[in-house]
């Protein structure tokens, strides 16, 4: 009975483990980073951004940063005052997809947000392989408690 739970405990993290390693790591703007006149919806299209996966935003930090923004915040290209010790300024940030739905992303340098340096993003919750029962124990077999 012990080696049938432990088969299906097996046979579980061997389903689940490859899903949560397969995070996908995002270079924004790819080889051309985080900067203006680049077109991050075109990079964005065709993309599955799942929870797990990571962004990394590439730039030069002495003229940009990165800011998570809400919806009206980013459509208005705008970073509330409260909000101007939250940026991110390494010039290589890298940020965890940690919950589903629409991100935002801004450079808060004055002008570069209306030049397009600015993406948006849907954020997929996980999606498991499903995972398939395991047969039952042909009955009438002898049982061992090895």
């Amino acid at each position: 009975m012990a080696s049938n739970r432990i088969f299906v405990v097996l046979a579980i993290l061997a389903t689940i483990l490859p899903s949560i390693s397969l995070a996908t790591e995002h270079i924004v703007g790819d080889d051309d980073g985080w900067r203006i006149g680049f077109d991050y919806s075109k990079w964005a299209e065709g993309k599955t951004f799942q929870v797990g996966d990571t962004l990394v935003f590439n730039y030069n930090n002495a003229i940009h940063n990165v800011f998570k923004v809400s919806g009206p915040q980013f459509q208005a290209c705008y970073v509330p005052v409260a909000m101007a010790n939250n940026s991110l300024t390494s010039g290589h940030d890298i940020v965890v997809l940690k919950t589903p739905g629409r991100k935002w992303y801004i450079c808060g340098a004055e002008g570069h947000c209306g030049l397009g340096q600015k993406l948006v993003i849907d954020v997929s919750p996980v999606m498991l392989s499903p995972v398939e029962a395991p047969a039952p124990a042909p009955t009438g077999w002898p049982r061992s408690n090895i």
